[in-house]
């Protein structure tokens, strides 16, 4: 692995954990189904209200970066988010193909974005819950560096949107192998390369924010 892949070691992490949990949300590293929950809510929040309520609208399409075992998609059907056309999308083969087995008529790519074109069509939204999150032995720098290659390369998939979360400076201590990202940083770089138009929230109770980031 040279310098410019060092970030797929957290690739590697993710599918550690899917060999040893299975398909749980301990399969993804999230320590409860509570909280896990909850993030995908706040995740599907990104999606602003249609201007007109008419049936003979579209849905709203939604590309899932970072999809892991489809567990958002899950969501929605217990949400009855029929409004939601789902794709999803990962970088590890082991969890497309356990995603294309349990959903054989949703489409998933399977694409490392930093070393293959992107070729899929633009999406309304665009949601990468949990890709920021960990940095494992990364230093704060490497995984800034790749957090900011990633959201350039996504943003322009998104017509509308796109929403992730990274953990929270504001916490009593920090974990070595996660990603705390000061608002003031990712404020910076988002207004000089991304959108003016964004928004952090950290009002649902865990200690990490999420930031929609609009057109």
């Amino acid at each position: 692995m040279n310098d410019t892949e060092e970030y797929l070691e957290i690739v590697k992490h993710y599918e550690a954990c899917l060999e040893k949990f299975g398909d749980t949300f301990r399969g993804v590293d999230w320590t409860n189904e509570l909280d896990t929950a909850t993030r995908y809510q706040v995740m599907l929040d990104l999606i602003k209200p249609k201007q007109e309520n008419r049936e003979d609208m579209p849905p709203v399409t939604l590309l899932d970066f970072g999809c892991g075992a489809g567990h958002l998609f899950e969501y929605m059907h217990t949400a009855e988010r029929s409004d939601i056309h789902y794709s999803g999308l990962d970088a590890s083969p082991k969890f497309v193909e356990l995603c294309r087995r349990k959903f054989p008529e949703t489409q998933f790519h399977c694409v490392d974005i930093l070393q293959n074109d992107l070729r899929i069509n633009q999406v309304d939204y665009v949601i990468m819950n949990g890709v920021f999150t960990e940095k494992r032995s990364l230093s704060f720098d490497e995984m800034f560096a790749y957090f900011c290659r990633v959201i350039r390369l996504v943003f322009p998939l998104a017509r509308h949107g796109i929403a992730f979360n990274v953990m929270s400076k504001h916490v009593d201590w920090e974990r070595e192998d996660l990603f705390h990202l000061p608002f003031d940083t990712l404020a910076g770089f988002l207004r000089a390369e991304i959108s003016r138009n964004y928004q952090f929230r950290a009002d649902y109770g865990l200690y990490e924010y999420t930031a929609y980031v609009y057109r």
